[in-house]
């Protein structure tokens, strides 16, 4: 049986035996093709996109593989995600995505390249951009409580002390 475009595309991005400045250079390429569709797309981000995979490969000046993979990395920033394990050149696909959502999925990615496009600037003010970036952030920290001491008030509110309270 023959390999899903997307199993054909992470073979290639993802192949651990391929010589490593090779890969180096392989996403390199990617990123600067990745770079033009987001300058693309935020610049007219009412636009719906939404067609066969080939069409909208073609529209954004993509090859159909470098198209699975950019639908990979975008497809959690779309409003109705893509089925990439069964997508074909005639699959209709789509990137309609939601701003807020993309923003902040580029800064998890640490996508400073993407983030920081100037075309962001006319969908999002500073502080909007900001903001965004802050909640995404503080999205992953993990904070812990102060640990309760034994003899430290309960925080039930019953005035006991914790051991003697909820403690037990």
């Amino acid at each position: 049986m023959a390999k899903s475009l997307y199993d054909q595309w992470q073979a290639i991005a993802y192949n651990e035996e391929e010589e490593r400045g090779k890969l180096e250079k392989f996403w390199e390429n990617y990123f600067e093709s990745e770079t033009a569709v987001y300058e693309k797309l935020l610049s007219n981000p009412n636009e719906k996109l939404e067609g066969s995979l080939k069409d909208i490969a073609e529209k954004v000046g993509l090859d159909v593989l470098t198209m699975v993979g950019f639908l990979d990395g975008i497809n959690d920033s779309l409003i109705t995600p893509n089925d990439l394990d069964t997508v074909t050149e005639d699959t209709i696909v789509n990137l309609i995505f939601d701003e807020a959502t993309l923003y902040k999925n580029m800064v998890d990615a640490k996508a400073e390249w993407l983030y920081e496009l100037p075309e962001w600037d006319d969908i999002f003010t500073e502080e909007e951009q900001k903001a965004l970036y802050k909640e995404q952030k503080e999205s992953g920290t993990i904070r812990k409580d102060k640990k309760i001491g034994r003899n430290d008030p309960c925080p039930c509110g019953s005035g006991k002390k914790y051991k003697k309270c909820c403690g037990k």
